[in-house]
């Protein structure tokens, strides 16, 4: 992964803790039902982005290098890894 990338990950993510925490205290503190899964749907909008970059990297960066390779095997295992992730996510 490009240190770019990652950075932008975990900054990404430490948001996402936050934000997390935040749902927690709501919770604790017995708020309105509807502003706890709001803000749980911006968590998890939030995590969509994080997935969505890693995929672009991953397919710009490991997929690209196995087409460059030209290496049938590999080549099939990337797409495979690829498809598996896209089913497990929903996508």
């Amino acid at each position: 992964m490009q240190d770019e990338t990652k950075a932008q990950c975990l900054k990404r993510l430490s948001r996402i803790e936050g934000q997390v925490r935040g749902v927690a205290r709501m919770i604790d503190e017995d708020r309105y039902c509807i502003d706890v899964i709001t803000q749980i749907a911006a968590v998890r909008a939030a995590l969509g982005r994080v997935e969505e970059q890693l995929l672009e990297a991953h397919v710009a960066h490991c997929v690209e290098h196995a087409i460059r390779s030209g290496d049938k095997e590999e080549q099939r295992q990337k797409v495979a890894e690829l498809l598996d992730v896209l089913r497990r996510s929903g996508r």
